[in-house]
């Protein structure tokens, strides 16, 4: 008689393995003979000569040590409910009850995944960003398949992909836009893919998947996923295109997708770097790029029904773009430099944090404006325009004194303020009632010699141009 198996994922159960198998071998045997000949899917992966542990992922994907990997990460990932309302913390008590129903269901093709929840968030250059959050059960789903389909697809991406794979990064990616253009290919084609992961084709997807994917249980839980609902204001509306943003699976679906664009451009000789849906091109001449932007528009129309943006692609010099975030000098030799849009939407978040501390002192305020310095200045840690550093700096030091200006409110009580800081008592009063906003004091001499760089470095505000040496040290030892 089978025995359950234990849903933690963590005891062995060797005699219970046994018997799954031994019964999973049988069933794989009778879906290999009905599989012979059957479909398009099956010609392309015959093409593709795929090895026989392929034609069994469903089994790899329920594996037990690849089921804990997938629900650690899970775990780590956090996120918000899906449709269920379910959270993540209660996860393992429903894998405790419902793990062996699910792992059966998901053996024999008959796991029917939920819709996902509908999230709008708006995008940096303004319109709104569609993400699609799964419920935890079906992330835990999507992130067991993408650690097994991974390995498959990711040692046929091009080395010029830089998105989402183990071992890159945009560092990387930007690091190699900047050697294109100082080896003299001075015009990059920028193009934006208009909506790319709303509009993915789903045939054409899965015709992608299916070169390298035999099991057709994990090709129709993909298409069961790719199809799945959308719930919008309590209604549940069909998918027939894209896979949205916020799924495990959604980045390499994006690459697999986006593959017949890089083996193109290999197969021309170019010169590109791709991170997801962005693409950037490097040639000589301007009229090369309009003859490949001209040209590549049409491969993607025809060949992927993916759509250019024209409104923001462009060809142009590298200087005068941006590209993940990132843009260059003009210089022979071009360094990089974070972009004035990157500049803007940092300004913002920090305006944003301080509005939130309003009525907090200075000390809780820069508590919370370490994480978003840090973490702003290791993303550009290889800019090497330092000037911005410098000038943000300045910038982030002016709006801590903004705040101490608002917070006195009144004039006698700034006038005794600036006394106490050292400002002498007639500048201190006159400069307490001179009628000028809290912006323009913050900047004036009388606050910046009361309040200078040492004051903030004792309650330890974190600049932006001593951490990014400290960081451009640290990777050239």
């Amino acid at each position: 008689m089978k025995r359950t198996e234990d849903s933690n994922f963590d005891n062995e159960g060797d005699a219970d393995s046994m018997t799954e198998m031994s019964e999973t071998d049988r069933s794989g045997i009778r879906r290999k003979r009905r599989e012979q000949g059957a479909g398009a899917s099956s010609v392309t992966a015959r093409r593709e000569n795929p090895r026989p542990e392929e034609k069994k992922l469903m089994e790899a994907v329920v594996a037990r040590e690849n089921m804990r990997q997938a629900y650690v990460q899970v775990l780590r990932n956090e996120g918000a409910a899906g449709v269920d309302g379910m959270p993540v913390a209660a996860l393992k008590p429903y894998l405790d009850k419902h793990w062996q129903a699910i792992k059966e269901k998901l053996l024999e093709g008959r796991y029917q995944p939920q819709g996902v929840r509908r999230v709008e968030i708006p995008k940096p250059g303004g319109g709104k960003r569609l993400l699609g959050i799964p419920t935890v059960v079906d992330r835990l789903i999507e992130q067991a398949m993408h650690q097994v389909l991974t390995p498959i697809f990711d040692k046929q991406f091009s080395k010029s992909s830089y998105g989402f794979r183990p071992g890159r990064n945009a560092h990387q990616a930007v690091d190699q836009a900047r050697r294109y253009v100082a080896e003299g290919k001075r015009w990059v084609i920028d193009i934006d893919l208009e909506k790319f992961f709303d509009r993915i084709n789903h045939d054409i997807l899965m015709s992608q998947i299916a070169r390298r994917v035999s099991d057709r249980r994990i090709l129709g839980l993909i298409r069961l996923y790719l199809k799945a609902g959308i719930m919008k204001d309590g209604i549940m509306e069909q998918r027939t295109e894209g896979t949205p943003q916020g799924s495990p699976l959604s980045p390499l679906l994006s690459n697999i997708m986006l593959d017949d664009l890089d083996k193109e451009l290999e197969r021309r000789g170019h010169s590109f770097c791709r991170y997801a849906d962005d693409c950037n091109i490097y040639v000589r001449s301007r009229k090369a790029g309009e003859r490949v932007m001209t040209s590549l528009t049409r491969f993607l129309t025809c060949h992927l029904r993916l759509q250019v943006n024209e409104g923001k692609s462009a060809v142009a010099r590298p200087w005068q773009r941006k590209f993940l975030g990132h843009s260059m000098t003009v210089d022979r030799t071009p360094r990089l430099k974070a972009a004035n849009a990157s500049v803007q939407r940092f300004k913002e978040k920090v305006r944003e944090l301080i509005r939130q501390g309003r009525g907090q002192s200075i000390e809780m305020v820069i508590g919370k404006l370490q994480p978003l310095i840090r973490g702003w200045t290791a993303y550009f840690k290889l800019a090497n325009v330092k000037g911005t550093f410098e000038e943000l700096d300045g910038w982030i030091r002016r709006k801590l004194r903004c705040i101490l200006w608002r917070q006195w409110k009144r004039p006698y009580t700034r006038a005794q303020r600036l006394i106490q800081r050292g400002i002498a008592e007639t500048r201190a009063r006159e400069s307490a009632s001179n009628g000028r906003g809290p912006w323009w004091n913050a900047g004036a001499s009388h606050m910046n010699e009361a309040f200078p760089k040492s004051f903030f470095d004792k309650f330890g505000l974190l600049s932006l141009l001593h951490e990014h040496r400290r960081l451009q040290l640290n990777s050239s030892l």
